[in-house]
């Protein structure tokens, strides 16, 4: 039969070609991967902010600092082991010590515009006017009143205003440690403290988070917490190095881990946001200019002990500097060693 009398016949019989499969369209597929992907990050990124420890951290009192430019950051440590089992804080070494005080007092302050950020050490045992308690250690301020009662001395004994601040404990720090894989660290001399269940061996190493912990929390030197303070700001700036370097948040056993450890372990102001600490961890990445607040003394005071008092005139150099956005003054500054 001709071709024409098939072509009749399938149309009288009402046949009809089966239709083209139409080949799917790669970009089509690539957008909505991205639009999935990105409502995945949205949603996580909402979860994980809302998830976040918040407390009324900045309070409001008559005679506060006004505004100042660039952007000032309370980075407390505190010692709490509420939240330790037993096992943890045998791992951590950390004691059984009742209560919550700072172990840990920096104020980080990011200018605004290009320029270094700067990290000060607070000494735990500077003797300063805490409200309504006196003179004392710095450190009693938070064992007095809390967060609020802390940003009330510092902002007074500073003259900063601070506008944002983030606390965490001991098991916190060790989670995010090890969140990020460890820390490579190099200790130029050894280090043994039982009290801090720390024994390094001189030499570049990586420190897990209970060994981070020995590491920041260790005052067995000769100048004690002086030492310490600066122990303390250069593991904090490696750890903010590793923690935005690309080789951990482009990797997401990396990157989920920090972020679920940040949620469990940090507890920030009332007005804080997940972008607010990406922001203060961008801010440290690639270095800082370190600085501890200038010592005057170290003299003993009934009631209160052994203190550290400030040397007042180049304190107020300091924080003169800070208040007005401006570099430190180099000869306050510490040298990288």
């Amino acid at each position: 039969m001709s071709a024409g009398y098939h072509q009749g016949y399938q149309r009288q019989a009402g046949y009809r070609p089966a239709p083209k499969r139409r080949k799917p369209k790669v970009g089509r597929i690539i957008v909505v991967v991205l639009v999935l992907l990105l409502a995945f990050t949205i949603g996580l990124w909402v979860y994980v902010d809302s998830s976040l420890r918040r407390s009324a951290a900045l309070p409001d009192y008559e005679g506060r600092p006004a505004d100042t430019p660039g952007t000032n950051w309370l980075l407390v440590g505190s010692d709490a082991r509420d939240d330790l089992t037993e096992e943890q804080k045998a791992n951590l070494s950390t004691g059984d010590a009742g209560g919550r005080r700072t172990d840990t007092i920096m104020i980080l302050h990011i200018p605004d515009g290009s320029g270094k950020s700067t990290l000060v050490s607070v000494p735990r045992d500077s003797y300063v006017d805490i409200p309504g308690n006196g003179k004392n250690k710095i450190n009693a301020a938070f064992a007095f009143g809390g967060a609020p009662l802390l940003v009330q001395t510092v902002e007074g004994a500073t003259g900063l205003r601070i506008d944002h601040y983030m606390e965490i404990g001991f098991g916190g720090f060790a989670g995010i440690v090890d969140a990020v894989g460890g820390v490579d660290m190099c200790i130029k001399e050894p280090m043994n403290d039982p009290l801090a269940g720390l024994d390094l061996k001189p030499g570049c190493q990586e420190l897990d988070g209970a060994k981070a912990l020995g590491f920041v929390r260790s005052r067995a030197f000769a100048t004690a917490d002086l030492q310490r303070v600066q122990n303390q700001r250069e593991f904090l700036s490696a750890l903010s190095d590793k923690a935005t370097s690309l080789g951990t948040l482009a990797n997401p056993f990396r990157a989920f881990p920090l972020l679920f450890a940040a949620t469990d372990s940090i507890s920030v102001d009332d007005d804080d946001h997940l972008h607010n600490l990406a922001g203060m961890a961008f801010g440290m990445g690639g270095g800082v200019d370190n600085v501890t607040v200038p010592v005057g003394g170290t003299p003993t005071v009934p009631g209160a002990g052994s203190v550290v008092q400030w040397d007042r005139a180049n304190a107020l150099r300091l924080f003169g500097a800070l208040e007005k956005d401006e570099p430190v003054p180099a000869d306050l500054l510490e040298q990288p060693k």
